[in-house]
């Protein structure tokens, strides 16, 4: 079938061309269309973040928090939870024994991967890249974290674990 060149090309088929070369081709014009609404949308995304931390600031943890009993949490293995009416950060409670108690921050310094208490280790395990963190002090032991785990300081009380912020 041979073109002839009188005839009108059908509006269909320039919306929508069959040739691989003209259906992949973006003008200047779409492309820095598309630019400018990329560029906006992560404007008014930053903005809200600024505005959030601004009108919404974090609360610091204040007073004492009641976590469970001490029968709850056997010696040597650990207990998570998170802390109510605070920002919603897990933690870590873990039992060494003889009324030692720690509690941590959940998650890893390095990618905020989930941390976990490995009693045959004895050691506090980031599953994520094999960071190992020391369940007494939340020092990094080995592995890529750059810093300790931030840490709360654990108070019992009548057979109850509370834990309350770590005093700088």
């Amino acid at each position: 079938m041979s073109k002839n060149p009188n005839q009108e090309i059908p509006k269909w088929k320039q919306d929508f061309p069959l040739e691989q070369k003209e259906a992949t081709h973006v003008s200047r014009r779409e492309f820095a269309k598309f630019l400018t609404l990329l560029s906006g949308a992560l404007a008014v995304g930053s903005t809200a973040i600024v505005v959030k931390s601004l009108a919404f600031p974090d609360q610091p943890l204040v007073g004492e928090h009641p976590i469970c009993l001490e029968s709850d949490v056997p010696l040597g293995e650990s207990y998570m939870f998170e802390i109510e009416g605070s920002k919603t950060i897990p933690y870590l409670l873990i039992n060494l024994g003889e009324g030692e108690w720690r509690a941590f921050e959940q998650k890893c310094t390095h990618l905020s991967c989930a941390v976990k208490y490995r009693h045959d280790l004895g050691q506090i395990e980031c599953p994520c890249h094999k960071g190992y963190f020391n369940p007494r002090t939340g020092d990094v032991i080995q592995g890529p974290p750059p810093r300790p785990l931030p840490q709360l300081e654990v108070v019992l009380r009548d057979g109850m674990v509370l834990v309350k912020a770590q005093q700088v």
